[in-house]
């Protein structure tokens, strides 16, 4: 499998209605545009192993930076992250990269961004793969009663509190968020290297505050289609699930089809962890090549 270090990463910034997104950028300038989307703690670095692969496949892989980390714009306040302004910096993404539509993937928060660009922005979605995140509409609901989802949440209502989760987070060269990579993943996922370039990027200017306020925003604005509610997705989706995640239930994977009468297929990978795309590199690209070139 081939790595970044083989092939040509353009990188640059996009300047959308309402940030400077950071984004990298590979494969031929023609192909069909895809659209990775990383989650929380990571950065466009998260798809360094399906850039490539993707990119030799023929697709043009734009891998940004989303709002409030690493080296994209960090607007303050916590409002500056509600899911409809995030959904909308992907909308405005694909255009400002010269596409009417892409192929949209994302992974934990950049999962849950997806499932807004698609029931929001129908239009910009060719198709979308879901890398462990549940719907907006099971995820709520599980938070909303007793559960055991409830008590594997519990770190979303510890970053509510004021200041004391960004100062948790950096405390011990950032153990928190090392931990869920070295204990979490499995072994060699992760590798010391690209624990430095992680480090790099929550060091950044205002990164932690920004990153936290994704968790903050979405209990204040849940996410939801324009006027409330959720408009079913048509586009063809993809469900990737790692059932060793630790954080979300297993059997919160599958959505429910009249809300996402689109969905072609959910993929169980039992052996992965939360961090499916990393423990498993190669199955996962096969799958995002097999669902985009459908």
């Amino acid at each position: 499998m081939a790595a970044l270090a083989d092939i040509e990463l353009r990188e640059g910034y996009a300047d959308l209605a309402e940030v400077r997104l950071h984004y990298v950028e590979a494969g031929p300038a023609d192909g069909p545009l895809v659209v990775v989307l990383h989650g929380f703690p990571e950065f466009w670095y998260s798809w360094r192993h399906q850039i490539p692969t993707l990119s030799e496949a023929g697709f043009r892989v734009v891998a940004p930076d989303l709002r409030g980390y690493n080296l994209s714009a960090k607007p303050a306040g916590v409002s500056a992250y509600a899911a409809s302004r995030l959904a909308g910096d992907i909308r405005d993404l694909v255009g400002e990269r010269g596409a009417e539509r892409a192929f949209l993937a994302g992974h934990d928060w950049g999962a849950a961004v997806a499932w807004v660009v698609a029931m929001r922005h129908p239009e910009a979605v060719e198709r979308l793969a879901i890398l462990n995140v549940p719907h907006p509409r099971r995820m709520l609901s599980a938070l909303r009663r007793p559960s055991r989802q409830l008590l594997r949440s519990w770190y979303i209502f510890f970053f509510q509190l004021p200041w004391l989760p960004e100062q948790a987070v950096a405390a011990g060269d950032w153990y928190m968020l090392r931990y869920s990579f070295e204990h979490d993943a499995r072994p060699g996922a992760f590798t010391p290297a690209d624990l430095d370039r992680y480090r790099e990027s929550w060091s950044q200017p205002g990164a932690v505050e920004a990153m936290l306020a994704y968790y903050r925003a979405t209990l204040r604005r849940p996410p939801s289609a324009p006027g409330g509610g959720f408009t079913p997705i048509e586009a063809p989706t993809l469900v990737i699930w790692g059932e060793r995640d630790r954080a979300l239930g297993a059997e919160l994977a599958e959505p429910d089809r009249a809300d996402v009468p689109g969905l072609t297929r959910v993929v169980r990978i039992p052996e992965a962890s939360h961090w499916v795309q990393h423990d498993e590199p190669e199955r996962v690209s096969e799958l995002l090549i097999d669902h985009f070139k459908a």
